[in-house]
């Protein structure tokens, strides 16, 4: 079911989404600085391809001051934003019945959105 799920999930959205995600991975890839940002889009890009069946972890508050203050960087710069637009399409999705099981995977990336630093995909 799953696998289904996700094929749906794939033809009507998340294979844009994850584009979008890769190709802003690779513009903050240009600069030193945006690396470590970059990173953590492609992490966003992997879930929002694939996202049943697939659990995001907490690791805790990330390791080290730096990670903190990239999860406050993060989140000024344009973590709140994508959470915005998931919250916006989880809920739209949650209007029907049938869109239930897609709305709560937007509800699954916009946390991934907030804060992303931290987490890990299992």
């Amino acid at each position: 079911m799953k696998t289904l799920l996700n094929i749906i999930w794939m033809v009507f959205g998340g294979l844009i989404i994850a584009i979008e995600y890769a190709v802003s991975s690779l513009l903050m890839m240009i600069t030193v600085i945006g690396i470590p940002f970059g990173l953590q889009t492609i992490k966003l890009a992997g879930v929002s391809l694939w996202p049943f069946g697939t659990n995001i972890v907490s690791s805790g508050w990330p390791s080290g001051c730096l990670a903190g203050i990239m999860n406050v960087i993060w989140w000024f710069l344009g973590g709140f934003a994508i959470a915005l637009t998931h919250l916006g399409w989880g809920v739209f999705f949650c209007i029907t019945i049938i869109g239930i099981p897609f709305g709560k995977q937007h509800f699954k990336l916009m946390r991934l959105a907030l804060f992303p630093f931290g987490k890990e995909i299992q």
